[in-house]
């Protein structure tokens, strides 16, 4: 197996209007003893095959419609070339794209279903066979998935007196063929020099050929063009792959570049001549900061010896003359500040002058005369809106003076100021200081206003505090003695609990035994045989069952009242409510104004989140003595508020 390379094939031009029969270079004969002879793989030199270029003579084709091979063109993609006629479309415009006078139709319009045409495929004439297109009914043939970067093509169905001539002449209007290996059986592969050209090679899958005008079996077949996979072609494909991320990270990497701070210039080497260079450099305003980094590099480096110890003295007393330049040019810009300085104060002053007119205005409508007429809302804003201006009055005024004590200190003695300039102060100076006498006064008032509340307070709070020094000894006390109390009713409450339980379970025993009795009873009623013998046996025994169940149901009569009475006569039934009373007990005590029950209940659900406000306000309801209910507000904030009364409680229990 070997590939014959063919260099230099292009399409082959040609012209459809020629009717002339297409000239062969060897007869039928010639074909018929070649294909008899024994078929030997051929080195085609490339002298057989002739440089195609644009200036080549067209080569004629013989066709039987004149339109055939522009089709073949056109279904290909490939414009044709070398046809001349009427052009198939009179109306239209290639400028537009489209025929004049009929708009643009498109797929998307409603109610249209462009169907693509069919593709028809003409008789294509070769100079030692013919191609003859397939049945349009069939259904195109089968390929399999294209490799990347396929550039080879693999044809079955070729005739058994096919040679390689034959394919080359075939396959090269579709592109310059590269290599070309044939099979003994029917078959080879051809490598076309693009990617574009072996769908050209596809197109021709299908047709049926015919080596001449001879019909006989060894000189036709059917070809089936299909993809094929070459390693050469995923070579190339990879190289490229790689060839195109090379330059995508290329790109990437100059387009961060772009974004990255620029490094700073490259210090060059001490030289005499740069030396000079450095030396006019230091004299230049706009040059000299470059300069002096070169100088700073040079001596750091260790570039100073005695050779250079002028020439560095040199740049060095021309870095300090600089120093005269740079005080020059802090003198302009400390003018030009002054300046500056100046009517950023004549505009403060025209501010200020403003601001004591607005903080007029606002005394004024504070007087008696205009603040009657405002509302309480409009008297509100007005006294907020005086404060905020007089507040940014105080602060504007005490920056200028600030500027003016500056001033002040920095003047000498000597320095004079225009007439105008002191009237324009002394005005200035004299309406600060009515306004600040104003505010003096005004500030005296509210400060002795201030102090005489703080005075009030203090003693109200100092009688406060000792009350409730004294109060809270005296009710610590009491609490502690309820609370003992408390603990002494609970441990008697437990024990007749315990009593009571004890007494339970006898009843309860006693009750297993009369159940007993009854079982007992009753058995003996079913023995009893006869009428008149059952009849006394009966009265017998419900009275001897009268005489034993009588007593026993007195004991239990008698302990049930007991129990009951003694449950019903303490309002605490538990250990767990006893409990609830301590400590609510002890959270109203720490609020002497009462609480709600929605508080109460948020204070005991901490301890035990399954307590309710219904089970708690039942418990305080029972406990009249120890808490009250009590109605506190007025209107649409009436609310109910338990308040501890256990104090009071007992002093009308005793």
């Amino acid at each position: 197996m070997f590939f014959v390379h063919f260099t230099g094939l292009n399409h082959l031009p040609f012209d459809p209007g020629n009717s002339k029969p297409l000239p062969f270079n060897s007869s039928p004969a010639e074909n018929g003893g070649e294909a008899s002879q024994k078929r030997k793989r051929i080195n085609l030199p490339t002298d057989s095959i002739p440089n195609l270029s644009l200036e080549s003579p067209p080569m004629d084709l013989g066709m039987s419609d004149p339109t055939a091979w522009t089709t073949a063109m056109n279904n290909l993609g490939m414009a044709p070339m070398g046809i001349t006629g009427d052009p198939l479309l009179p109306d239209f415009d290639p400028a537009l794209g489209m025929m004049t006078g009929i708009p643009p139709i498109s797929p998307l319009m409603p109610g249209l279903e462009i169907v693509p045409p069919p593709v028809i495929k003409e008789i294509i004439h070769c100079k030692s066979c013919t191609l003859f297109p397939p049945n349009s009914n069939l259904p195109p043939p089968t390929t399999r998935e294209r490799p990347p970067g396929c550039k080879t093509v693999f044809v079955g169905g070729l005739p058994e007196n096919a040679t390689e001539e034959t394919v080359v002449e075939i396959f090269e209007q579709c592109g310059e063929i590269l290599a070309l290996r044939k099979s003994k059986k029917h078959f080879c592969h051809i490598r076309f020099s693009e990617e574009y050209m072996v769908d050209k090679a596809i197109y021709l899958s299908g047709y049926r050929i015919r080596l001449g005008s001879s019909t006989d079996k060894k000189d036709t077949g059917r070809l089936h063009v299909d993809f094929a996979q070459a390693r050469d072609d995923f070579y190339e494909w990879e190289c490229k792959q790689r060839m195109l991320a090379r330059e995508e990270r290329h790109r990437r990497r100059m387009a961060e570049k772009q974004f990255h701070p620029p490094s700073p210039p490259p210090v060059v080497h001490y030289s005499y001549y740069e030396c000079s260079i450095v030396a006019e450099k230091l004299k230049d305003d706009s040059k000299f900061l470059e300069a002096v980094q070169t100088l700073l590099a040079w001596i750091e480096r260790g570039e100073v010896n005695r050779r250079t110890a002028n020439n560095f003295y040199s740049m060095i007393q021309s870095v300090n003359s600089h120093i005269r330049r740079l005080t020059n040019e802090k003198a302009a810009h400390e003018k030009e500040m002054e300046e500056a300085k100046e009517k950023f104060k004549l505009a403060l002053s025209g501010i200020l002058a403003q601001f004591e007119q607005i903080v007029a205005v606002y005394h004024s409508a504070s007087k008696q005369k205009a603040w009657d007429h405002f509302t309480k809302a409009q008297r509100k804003n007005i006294s907020v809106w005086c404060k905020q201006a007089e507040e940014i009055r105080n602060i504007q005024n005490d920056e200028l003076m600030g500027i003016r004590r500056e001033e002040e200190m920095e003047m000498s003695d000597d320095e004079t100021e225009p007439s105008d300039a002191k009237e324009m102060e002394e005005s200035a100076l004299i309406s600060q200081a009515e306004a600040l006498k104003e505010e003096n006064d005004s500030l005296k008032c509210q400060l002795d206003a201030y102090r005489n509340e703080v005075d009030l307070l203090k003693q109200e709070q100092g009688k406060v505090d000792r009350d409730e020094d004294i109060s809270k000894d005296q009710k610590l006390k009491i609490l502690q003695q309820a609370l003992q109390g408390m603990q002494q009713n609970l441990l008697k409450l437990q024990d007749e609990c315990e009593r009571r339980d004890a007494e339970l379970e006898k009843v309860n025993e006693e009750k297993a035994q009369l159940d007993k009795l009854l079982e007992s009873l009753n058995e003996k009623q079913e023995l009893a045989a006869g009428p008149e013998w059952g009849k006394d046996s009966n009265d017998q025994d419900h009275v001897s069952f009268a005489s034993d169940f009588s007593p026993a149901c007195s004991v239990c009569q008698e302990k049930e009242s007991t129990l009951e009475r003694g449950l019903n006569g303490s309002p605490i039934k538990s250990e767990r409510e006893a409990l609830l009373v301590g400590i609510i007990s002890t959270f109203l005590h720490v609020h002497p104004f009462g609480a709600s029950i929605e508080y109460i209940c948020s204070y005991l659900q901490r301890l035990d989140s399954k307590i309710c406000a219904s089970e708690v306000e039942a418990l305080m309801m029972r406990l009249q003595h120890t808490f009250k209910q009590e109605m506190s507000g007025v209107g649409a904030s009436l609310e109910k508020r338990w308040k501890f009364c256990g104090f009071d409680g007992l002093k009308t229990a005793t």
